[in-house]
């Protein structure tokens, strides 16, 4: 296991615009705040979304797309510097009017509603290609 130490510096709360895309959003939030490193929870719902599933076997990322209103019943992510930009990693649980969940990571989706909470870190996290997952990762 590789692990740090953390501090937080600082809290921000903030409210999603209707029509924005999600993720950038968040990234957008860490860029406009100078966070080199965060953690982040958000909720509210998406006009469409779309989710990346990584094949682990075959070492890509397989693209599912849904093009209809979802509920964001939870999301949670890290923010991390990738390729010399603010990357918010993120994977969500959507919901279907039917209660059926989808999850995965969202790479992107039309915000109709959302509220999103970050913690920053002291210091920077840096994302970088791991030899075994063939995944960047942070630490």
């Amino acid at each position: 296991m590789h692990y740090r130490e953390v501090r937080t510096k600082r809290e921000f709360a903030a409210r999603m615009e209707t029509g924005a895309d999600w993720r950038e959003e968040i990234e957008t939030l860490a860029a406009e705040e100078e966070i080199d490193a965060g953690f982040f929870y958000a909720l509210g719902a998406v006009q469409d979304a779309e989710l990346w599933f990584y094949d682990q076997r075959d070492k890509e990322y397989e693209t599912v797309q849904f093009e209809e209103p979802l509920e964001v019943a939870a999301c949670v992510g890290n923010v991390a510097w990738l390729d010399a930009e603010r990357f918010a990693h993120t994977h969500a649980v959507l919901s279907r009017p039917s209660g059926q969940a989808l999850a995965g990571h969202l790479h992107a989706g039309t915000v109709f509603a959302g509220e999103c909470y970050m913690r920053e870190f002291e210091g920077e996290f840096v994302r970088e290609p791991d030899e075994t997952t063939d995944l960047d990762l942070w630490l």
